[in-house]
This record gives structure tokens, C-alpha cells and sequence, in this order.
């Protein structure tokens, strides 16, 4: 597939393409005239890289989980920063939750300033 295709299917921009390839997340073959060409499993791994990158890994860490997807293994060491970053997302998960318990309370007591409202903590 060609950038533009893989860009539209993903639903990101062809900078973003060639951001994830300086980056060696995405790898692309080059044709005679340059131009890149990824593989059509292409559009999940790019997919795969914006849940990474929106769950607050960094590139670093994106780029050394990827081929332990490809291969199903991971070094222990991988393994361990693998689980100190879910519990990380884990908090973030409850804090997030939290935050929308109290939103909850504040949409509740604006259309029904009669109703309890949960004490700030």
C-alpha cells in the first residue's frame, strides 16, 4: 500500500507515517522512484502504535513492545516495564473514573439543585 492509503485507512496523516518511520515503528520498502510501500498489515500496526501512544507509552517503549506483538515473546525485562506500565494505566483508569463520578455529581446537582452532591475530597 501506498503512504496515502495506509494514512486514510488509519485515519492519521502521512506526517504521522513518516513520523512512526524515523521512529523505526512502521517499516516501509522504498520503490526505484522512492516512493514507500507498506505491507497491508500496515494499517493495524499504525492502529496498534496510536493505542500505544494515547495510553502514555513512549516511543522507546512502543518501539521495543511491537516485535514481542509480531513474535508473542518478550525479554523478562520487557516484561516487567510492560506490567509497571499497565498498572500506571490502571491508576490512570481509576482516576479518570473519579474525575467523571464527580463531572456526574456536578451535572446532577445543576439540573436538580434539590439532589446531593457527593463531598469533595
Amino acid at each position: 500500500m501506498r503512504i496515502g492509503e495506509v494514512a486514510d485507512k488509519a485515519g492519521v496523516s502521512v506526517r504521522a507515517l513518516r513520523y512512526y518511520e524515523e521512529q523505526e515503528l512502521l517499516p516501509a520498502d522504498r520503490s526505484s522512484g522512492g516512493q514507500r510501500h507498506y505491507p497491508d498489515t500496515a494499517v493495524g500496526r499504525v492502529r496498534l502504535i496510536q493505542q500505544l501512544y494515547a495510553a502514555g507509552l513512549p516511543s522507546r517503549v512502543v518501539r521495543d513492545v511491537l516485535p514481542c506483538v509480531d513474535s508473542g515473546e518478550a525479554h523478562p525485562a520487557l516484561l516487567g516495564q510492560l506490567e509497571s506500565e499497565r498498572a500506571r494505566i490502571d491508576q490512570r483508569i481509576t482516576d479518570l473514573l473519579d474525575v467523571r463520578d464527580r463531572l456526574d455529581d456536578v451535572i446532577a446537582i445543576t439540573r436538580d439543585p434539590d439532589a446531593e452532591c457527593s463531598p469533595m475530597q
